[in-house]
């Protein structure tokens, strides 16, 4: 996140805090609905400091919802009247629960608001931490359809995991066995619970990532538990575009933070957040995000309460002294589940990382090479796949004036290799983003990568091109063919060739005198990159597991080597 970024975050705190301040409360007569809303939202906006960035917006974000639709009370009530009529699991065995002024909000934003006869809200996004009671409390929302909805209702309770998906289901399971303990109107086993009624044929299920099969699927009410999980969308798209014939669908996406950056739910998280700070328009999303604020210190109790809004009510501040104690005391690993389960920020191992994702972000920078002015000097570096993987050129130029490096990478798959790759959803995103170029064929065309590297020559004066000697033979020879054999030099992947790099990409990252063109695969090839050392303690990036890219981090490192052997 760069300067401006946080600036504009800080900023925004501001603005909703005053409008917060400005609203009349009274006049949204909310206490008709149901005391609980009225108290939370004059909560919200009465104690700022108690409240993050997102938590404020949705609440600015609601009042302005009842103005332009109104509140329908009846829906809002029956819905609560259920909740609360059900049989929850909990420490006693199964009780009822009244909801929390937070969960009223929560629902009361989904059955709130109508439009010409239909729901407006058709995606709910509940991000926050564990310990929340999320999946036991969005069991009701699959109850209300299966029972109340459509009359061949088919509610959906997902996530990557068997085990996962179980957890919202058998609250599921447990309330309907409670409510038809004898299955007299429904059918209630494992996996699923079907309506015997000659009227409604509604069901719910439970499914998981790994279902055989999903064809024939037509949704009403879909539950994604644990998305920030997923290595992709699949399942949850095979079932949101079953929803179309449904007038009233419902996708819900319940999820604590993790370490998943190159998963879909991280980019999904920054499109509900440019949502809330009103970058885009879409009245059918409702996100209620809990994390800490910009300058939030992690070990304070403040934040912790700010993060967690059932603090004090399914988990205890004790619970959250201790974690934070064994996270500061046991290291990486501990501090890792800390911050991502408890403070639900999205984070990684920083110890065991080299230059993490998260640095690599920070550091990025947008970066065009039709915008470099008077053809500077420069250095290349090309890393090829062996096969059917993506490849990486980077160009490197140096400010001295400012004493820093720019580096920009550009990365290249070929076409035909990508139906059936393993990467191959996070990939097709890539390249309908522009961020990974296609080459024709199903293996990498080195034409493709010459030609690029000849159009980076008309941009900047390439003083040298680095190559890995063992697995760049063919295109060297087409470089060389093209006029480039004089600034041609084989790079050697020896530890002792890169711990010099290391060193100075690490200090100048951290000192603020390196920049990387912002191409999210830069910070996938960094997260993806651990340093390893030799007996002699050179050191070199490697993958943390062999089926990992880190191509975009050797180019840079590549780049710097031909900077320091340069001689004028």
């Amino acid at each position: 996140m760069t300067e401006e970024d946080k600036d504009r975050l800080r900023k925004a705190k501001i603005d909703v805090t005053a409008e917060l301040a400005s609203i009349n409360v009274d006049r949204y007569r909310l206490s008709e609905v149901d005391s609980r809303l009225d108290y939370y939202v004059r909560e919200v906006a009465g104690n700022p400091d108690a409240h993050n960035l997102y938590e404020q917006l949705a609440v600015s974000r609601f009042f302005r919802m009842c103005d332009k639709y109104g509140i329908n009370i009846t829906e809002v009530q029956r819905f609560f009247d259920l909740y609360e009529s059900l049989y929850f699991p909990g420490k006693l065995g199964q009780q009822r629960y009244k909801l929390t002024p937070v969960q009223c909000f929560q629902f009361g934003n989904i059955y709130a608001f109508w439009k010409d006869g239909h729901r407006v809200i058709r995606e709910a996004v509940f991000y926050v931490p564990r310990k929340f009671s999320k999946t036991t409390s969005s069991a009701a929302l699959a109850i209300d359809d299966l029972l109340y909805g459509d009359a061949n209702a088919e509610s959906y309770t997902a996530a990557n995991s068997s085990d996962q998906a179980k957890k919202c289901f058998d609250v599921i399971r447990g309330c309907m066995q409670r409510l038809d303990p004898k299955e007299r109107r429904y059918i209630i086993n494992e996996q699923t619970i079907k309506s015997k009624r000659k009227d409604r044929s509604a069901f719910a299920q439970c499914l998981t990532a790994n279902a055989k099969t999903k064809d024939g699927l037509n949704a009403s009410t879909v539950i994604m538990d644990e998305f920030s999980q997923a290595r992709d969308s699949d399942l949850l798209y095979v079932l949101t575009t079953s929803m179309g014939v449904r007038e009233n669908p419902l996708t819900v996406i319940i999820t604590t933070a993790s370490d998943v950056f190159d998963g879909p739910f991280y980019e999904m998280l920054q499109g509900y957040k440019a949502v809330l700070l009103g970058d885009y328009e879409d009245d059918s999303l409702f996100a209620h995000i809990f994390e800490p604020d910009l300058d939030d210190p992690e070990d304070s109790e403040d934040t912790w309460r700010k993060v967690h809004p059932h603090l004090g009510i399914t988990v205890n501040m004790e619970f959250y002294r201790q974690e934070y104690k064994k996270a500061v005391r046991d290291g990486a690993e501990a501090m890792l589940a800390f911050r991502t389960k408890l403070l639900n920020v999205y984070a990684e191992n920083e110890q065991r990382s080299w230059i993490s994702s998260t640095l690599a972000r920070h550091i990025s920078r947008p970066m065009m090479l039709d915008s470099i002015k008077g053809r500077p000097d420069a250095m290349v570096a090309i890393d090829l796949s062996e096969s059917d993987d993506f490849s990486a050129v980077t160009m490197g130029m140096y400010d001295p004036s400012l004493k820093n490096f720019y580096f920009y990478t550009s990365y290249f798959f070929p076409e035909g290799a990508l139906s059936g790759h393993p990467n191959e959803k996070l990939y097709r995103v890539w390249v309908e983003k522009g961020y990974l170029i296609l080459t024709p064929g199903d293996v990498i065309d080195y034409r493709t990568i010459v030609n690029y590297v000849l159009r980076l020559n008309k941009v900047v004066r390439i003083l040298g091109i680095g190559y890995d000697p063992w697995k760049s033979q063919e295109v060297i020879n087409m470089l060389a063919a093209s006029g480039a054999e004089n600034v041609l030099q084989g790079v050697k992947q020896t530890y002792g060739n890169f711990t010099a790099p290391v060193e100075s990409f690490e200090h100048g990252a951290k000192t603020g005198h390196i920049f990387i063109n912002d191409n999210p695969i830069n910070a996938y090839c960094f997260g993806n990159a651990v340093l390893d050392s030799d007996k002699l303690e050179n050191c070199k990036p490697i993958k943390r597991k062999i089926t990992q890219k880190i191509d975009g981090a050797i180019t840079k490192l590549m780049c710097l080597r031909l900077f320091i052997d340069y001689e004028r």
